[in-house]
């Protein structure tokens, strides 16, 4: 269905690119053409009618201008056109940019690009360095969906090596582009022999991340200590060789390199992220995820991205979701503490933050900062109110397939904005502390439950906060234990929270491994399949 879409708002921009052009009207008809050219990027009417265009004087360059913010559809229509001028080492990088940006669309899967001239016609260092480029952006590994979309770059690497075989760096940034694209043994092979033409650290990085992706863990470890070898300080690699060692089933060795890494620098920010994580698995003791959330926080760097806390959280309850459970009604001893409906901008603002995933809980704090033009009383009508879920992709999925959990989500977010109101006043006396604790206070049922997930959120961006929502969320645990509907959450909630007492954090423990005994008896398989697919889907996993 979203291919025919695109391919009607393809033929709709070209028919009108068409009689612009016919009306002499060029500059229309770039724009147009530039729309069509991002719905369908290899259709062939599309590059004849560009070919028409490369007939005027300039090329017709200054119709597909670069500015700032350009559209992806201007970049990718200036890069054929630079091509069709003899330019295409100038146009690559166009394409390749686009690449990066949607790497699953076929922007280069045109004939320029697979024409085994260009590959021995280039300069091989251009295109290393184009290359490179291409892969940080595209992931790694590539999503298999999208590879197709890539194979182009991959031919064209082929194309320039077999002209340039003495070239290193392109040897070593063809084997990062192979293995990215699931071809492990090419990879192996293009940096095999960059490292013997040119030994180096680099060399030695491409080589060992080749052969742990084709499966021969003792080379790529060897290569990696060759690397650590040549660079001593560079911690990273220290960082790289102890996740391999992880992954396979090695994590004392892995430990050591950590403890390497970290007696060299202690706030090295590769280090840091693995030997929480590390630890972490190797444990389960959730103050090492706590100790990495307030190293992201107080180490900000927004020119390396990692993602050692979310992978760790991924598909937890309350770390990363909130978890599916059949509704039940607020607690009658629940004291009303709201009077009227929420109002339709408060609902539009709800609909806009909510989603039952997030990556770890500060970030879900973060994102909850979208709530804060909600007033609390709207906030707090949200919470005793949900409304339907939204009329977009996830609301519908939801709505549809566990419509409870959609509004226990709403009342979780609801809580979470109320975490930014009147956040100059000090926590212990906030107004915002008050609210939550007189909803969690206030009864044992699924507002219990939002309400402390955002106390707890808030532990974990404010260690001031901890000892006293620790002692809270200890209190409702023993309060919860006899309900036969949310003592397994509130335990999973326990669980999550920063500095638990190890008394408050076995009781969680065990009323978990109760319950899902239980559960293996009551629950029918296929229902707990569907939920996980669900949340599969809505993650985009």
């Amino acid at each position: 269905m979203a291919m025919d879409d695109s391919r009607r708002s393809a033929d709709g921009d070209l028919e009108r690119a068409r009689a612009a052009l016919d009306r002499g009207e060029v500059h229309h008809a770039a724009d147009h053409l530039a729309g069509a050219i991002a719905h369908a990027p290899t259709l062939p009417e599309i590059h004849e009618l560009l070919g028409r265009l490369a007939t005027r004087a300039d090329g017709g360059l200054e119709l597909f201008p670069l500015e700032q913010h350009a559209f992806v559809g201007t970049v990718v229509a200036r890069a054929h056109l630079l091509a069709a001028a003899g330019r295409p080492e100038d146009g690559l990088p166009l394409l390749a940019a686009a690449s990066g940006h949607t790497p699953g669309v076929d922007w280069a899967g045109v004939p320029w690009v697979s024409d085994p001239g260009l590959g021995e016609r280039m300069e091989p260092g251009l295109l290393a360095r184009i290359v490179m480029q291409l892969c940080t952006t595209i992931g790694d590994p590539a999503p298999e969906a999208g590879r197709a979309a890539l194979r182009p770059y991959l031919t064209l690497v082929g194309h320039a090596v077999r002209a340039h075989a003495d070239h290193a760096m392109l040897l070593g940034a063809g084997s990062a582009l192979a293995r990215r694209l699931g071809e492990a043994e090419q990879a192996v092979r293009w940096a095999t022999r960059g490292a013997r033409l040119r030994p180096s650290k680099l060399a030695e990085i491409w080589l060992g991340y080749a052969y742990r992706s084709a499966g021969r863990i003792p080379e790529s470890l060897a290569a990696l200590r060759r690397a650590v070898m040549y660079d001593p300080d560079d911690l990273s690699v220290y960082a790289d060789i102890a996740g391999t060692l992880a992954d396979h089933g090695r994590m004392d060795d892995a430990l050591d390199w950590i403890d390497r890494a970290l007696a060299k620098n202690p706030d090295d920010d590769c280090a840091v992220h693995t030997g929480h994580r590390l630890r972490y698995r190797a444990d389960g003791d959730l103050a090492h995820l706590v100790r990495l959330a307030d190293f992201q926080r107080d180490h900000f760097d927004d020119t390396h991205e990692h993602t050692d806390l979310a992978e760790c959280c991924a598909d937890q309850p309350w770390l990363s979701r909130v978890p599916s459970g059949p509704d039940s009604p607020p607690d009658p001893a629940r004291e009303p503490f709201v009077a009227g409906a929420p109002t339709p901008a408060a609902v539009e603002r709800l609909h806009r933050a909510a989603h039952p995933l997030w990556p770890h809980p500060p970030a879900a704090y973060d994102a909850a900062l979208g709530l804060v033009l909600v007033e609390p009383e709207d906030l707090l009508a949200l919470i005793a109110h949900p409304p339907a879920a939204p009329d977009d992709e996830v609301g519908r999925a939801l709505a549809a397939h566990d419509p409870d959990l959609w509004r226990r989500c709403a009342q979780v977010w609801a809580c979470l904005g109320l975490l930014h109101h009147r956040t100059e006043e000090p926590w212990p006396f906030s107004i915002r502390r008050r609210l939550l604790v007189d909803l969690a206070k206030g009864g044992v049922d699924r507002i219990t439950e939002a309400a402390l997930f955002a106390l707890i959120t808030y532990a974990w961006v404010d260690p001031a906060a901890r000892s006293d929502v620790a002692a809270l969320v200890g209190r409702r645990l023993a309060a919860a234990a006899g309900s036969p509907t949310l003592a397994w959450s509130i335990a999973h909630l326990a669980l999550a929270t920063p500095d638990l007492s190890p008394e408050n954090r076995e009781r969680a423990a065990a009323i978990i491994k109760a319950e899902e005994h239980a559960a293996l008896l009551t629950i029918p398989r296929q229902r707990n399949r569907r939920a996980g697919l669900l949340r599969r889907w809505i993650s985009g996993r």
